[in-house]
């Protein structure tokens, strides 16, 4: 499955302003890196892969179209999937971009 579009144009709105974004392809959809660290993606499964603070990545599975994201049958701690149906507002797709891209911030710049 190809990435949505229409969402990567979303999200591309959203992080227009921020400094130091970039897009790349990974995990099979469109990745948005802050400084070089992910922040979001239009995923290549559907919805929003998202990277998240570790520590509170059980805390924000109990939100709405939240789910855990798995690579090789691994829960990875600090990340996480949102499903499409949590995304169809402004408002919702921004709360998770604006947490996506705080965490990259807070990231060591790569390169």
């Amino acid at each position: 499955m190809a990435y949505d579009e229409d969402l990567a144009n979303r999200i591309r709105e959203l992080v227009a302003t921020e400094a130091g974004v970039t897009e790349q392809r990974m995990f099979g959809g469109l990745a948005f890196l802050i400084n070089g660290n992910m922040s979001v993606s239009a995923s290549g499964q559907g919805g929003l892969l998202l990277r998240v603070d570790p520590a509170e990545t059980d805390a924000l599975l109990s939100k709405p179209h939240a789910e855990p994201f798995e690579m090789r049958g691994r829960v990875m701690q600090g990340w996480l999937r949102v499903d499409p149906a949590g995304l169809g507002t402004k408002r919702q797709l921004e709360r998770w971009v604006a947490r996506g891209v705080a965490y990259a911030r807070s990231l060591r710049r790569k390169r």
